[in-house]
């Protein structure tokens, strides 16, 4: 690994908010701003272009027709540097060296509960009544043949569970229906739909916060699956080393971002439901379709002056928030998976194209028999890595599970197909798997022994493959022309 940096990247304190997030990406030449590009189809269009390039940057939209004033961010957590800039790491060379400073920190990570504060510059403007409007802000149309705008995509929705009473914030795709209404698709098992099913079986309204502007790092931990009944808050607190400021919200006291840039307000009501989607996902398909979806009837909009719309643009990956989600579930399927008492691990993958969720890698030292069924079992049923599953490869320690060539090789030429393949079935997914038909929520997924056999490890043919030692002379005495 690189030298190590002072605490987050040369600077003695986390960022404080959005802002000054991006400021500091610009600052590592990790930003490029565009102006003049709409809301409708050009954002969404333009974050294509951009990650469809090597080592794209983070993208500042600014000077949006007919939003003056406001502006909109993508991709902010999506490179390595960025990544780092985010959750505080040494930059690293190798994607393994953030999911290794990943779990280093999760050895010692401790959630921290945040303050409450009576004041924040979320409160700079307060709309009620006649004067709410949601499209003030420039929700964008980012696909062709979506159903509708999104104000929601890089967004946290805050819930408060009515019978454990934690506070869950998660991300969940939120359209536009009008001035003060908007609708939230919530897959079958997460954590946001479980309670707000609570609410309406007690025949309740379900209070909820949309925030549509934040610290990334409250992106990264609202996008991923943390432990049902730990706030979103705590764990991404417990990264920075320090609380986040909150303010309790006017009508039902949730907590929001005291610094965040766009806040909505209001309550699902049972039964209250309007058509949502098409929309194109993370996936890269329009598979969730165009259902009847729980309505936000919105009730209260808090903004900062200048308002920093957060965007996360699905597609066909790499998107500007695939690598980022790569990082983490990574990161999180080793360490849960340790802690299940797997030993030898040596890195953990998931790979871009399966859409971070569908292609996982899991690399290990083998020490006895069983060793790397056990591996590929953990990895394939923890609750990192469950949702949407489809591929769990275990590869041998001498294989990168980053590098998909190298885990492509291992697949053909240490995997027997009808002795190293096992099918688990009736596992958890969604209506966002474009293989699924409708109204099944389950799938299969392949288990993939890619190792040496345990029992052929003494004779099994050696490696064509020059030592590191060989390597690193040869490497030398030709340095200058290897330049050319």
């Amino acid at each position: 690994m690189n030298k190590p940096l002072r605490l987050w990247n040369d600077y003695d304190r986390p960022h404080s908010d959005l802002r000054e997030a991006i400021e500091r990406m610009e600052r590592a030449g990790e930003l490029l701003r565009i102006r003049g590009a709409d809301w409708k189809l050009e954002m969404g269009t333009l974050a294509e272009i951009v990650y469809r390039q090597d080592n794209p940057p983070a993208i500042l939209f600014e000077d949006i027709p007919g939003y003056p004033g406001c502006r909109a961010a993508s991709g902010l957590t999506n490179s390595a540097r960025r990544m780092a800039i985010t959750l505080g790491f040494p930059v690293p060379s190798h994607p393994l060296e953030v999911v290794r400073a990943y779990r280093d920190r999760m050895k010692l990570h401790k959630p921290i509960p945040p303050r409450v504060v009576k004041d924040g510059p979320v409160l700079e403007n307060v709309l009620t009544g006649k004067n709410l409007d949601v499209l003030k802000f420039p929700a964008p149309l980012l696909h062709e043949h979506d159903g509708g705008r999104y104000i929601g995509t890089d967004d946290l929705v805050i819930m408060r569970d009515p019978e454990e009473n934690w506070v869950n914030c998660g991300t969940y795709r939120s359209m536009v229906h009008g001035p003060d209404r908007v609708g939230l698709w919530m897959s079958p098992g997460k954590h946001g739909r479980q309670i707000r099913e609570k609410y309406f079986k007690q025949g309740k309204p379900c209070p909820v916060l949309i925030s549509c502007g934040h610290d990334p790092l409250l992106f990264l931990a609202g996008g991923n699956e943390i432990r049902f009944g730990l706030s979103e808050y705590d764990f991404a607190a417990g990264h920075r080393g320090a609380p986040y400021d909150v303010v309790e919200s006017e009508l039902h006291g949730l907590p929001m971002p005291a610094h965040a840039e766009i806040v909505l307000e209001g309550a699902m009501h049972p039964g209250d439901t309007l058509p949502e989607g098409p929309f194109g996902e993370f996936t890269g398909y329009y598979a969730g379709g165009r259902s009847e979806q729980p309505v936000v009837r919105v009730e209260r909009i808090y903004h900062r002056n200048d308002p920093i719309l957060g965007l996360a643009c699905p597609m066909v990956p790499p998107s500007d928030f695939s690598y980022s989600k790569c990082v983490m579930k990574a990161g999180m399927i080793w360490d849960e998976v340790e802690r299940a008492g797997l030993s030898g691990v040596r890195g953990v993958w998931v790979h871009e194209p399966g859409c971070a969720r569908m292609f996982n890698v899991i690399s290990i030292k083998q020490a006895y028999a069983g060793h790397a069924k056990q591996a590929a079992l953990l990895a394939a049923s923890c609750q990192s890595g469950s949702y949407l599953g489809r591929f769990v490869v275990v590869v041998d320690d001498d294989v990168d599970p980053a590098n998909l060539n190298e885990v492509l090789w291992a697949m053909c030429t240490r995997c027997d197909p009808a002795e190293d393949i096992d099918i688990l079935r009736r596992t958890w997914s969604g209506p966002l798997d474009p293989r699924l038909p409708k109204g099944v929520t389950w799938n299969s997924r392949a288990v993939i022994d890619a190792c040496r056999p345990f029992d052929m490890l003494k004779d099994f043919p050696p490696v064509v493959k020059a030592s590191d030692e060989l390597r690193s002379k040869v490497r030398q005495k030709f340095e200058d022309q290897l330049k050319r």
